[in-house]
């Protein structure tokens, strides 16, 4: 997997006008975990999409109109089947956190990079979902020197707003599977 002008090369592109600049320009220093699913608890289809690039229609299901007003995207999101979808590249600001502190800092929007996981706060991912996830993360996180450490879920960064990635996010399962993807890359060196 590779990065070229911030867009991940293999990654299906959906460009998304919800986004713009980080302020001077600064390097990503977090990554979100999120979930979605569009309507709520079902799966496949194409809102997430629409919804990330503001052409949800409030007719197609009676929760859209309370968000289709929305201007709302996640750098990536990670479809159930493990596909992954980039809508906004890395170097761009998404706006997928909303108001939002991370260790003291506000406005993590500024310095993060999202990635949405198709899914609920009740339903667990699949393996296809932490493998890919693990793969995009491997990625970001030696490109942008992200530590593990500065690997969050959105219930932490807006704590009483957020509940996402969820209890069924496996946060051990998810870090050992990064963990490995980097000693096969030390091994390969």
């Amino acid at each position: 997997m590779q990065l070229e002008h911030g867009w991940i090369t293999e990654a299906r592109r959906v460009v998304s006008p919800h986004c713009d600049r980080r302020p001077e320009d600064e390097t990503p220093s977090l990554l979100v975990i999120h979930n979605i699913s569009l309507p709520p608890g079902q799966f496949g289809g194409p809102y997430i999409d629409q919804l990330f690039t503001g052409t949800l229609n409030p007719d197609d299901d009676p929760y859209f109109s309370t968000i289709s007003h929305l201007r709302v995207a996640a750098h990536c999101l990670i479809r159930r089947d493990g596909e992954i979808v980039q809508y906004v590249p890395f170097d761009k600001r998404a706006w997928h956190a909303g108001v939002s502190v991370w260790q003291g800092r506000e406005r993590c929007n500024d310095y993060s990079i999202g990635i949405e996981l198709e899914g609920t706060d009740f339903v667990p991912f699949t393996q296809a979902q932490y493998l890919s996830l693990a793969t995009v993360s491997e990625l970001l996180t030696k490109h942008y020197a992200i530590g593990f450490d500065a690997i969050t879920g959105h219930s932490e960064i807006a704590p009483g707003r957020k509940t996402d990635p969820g209890p069924e996010f496996d946060w051990k399962h998810y870090l050992s599977l990064l963990e490995q993807h980097q000693v096969n890359e030390s091994a390969g060196d």
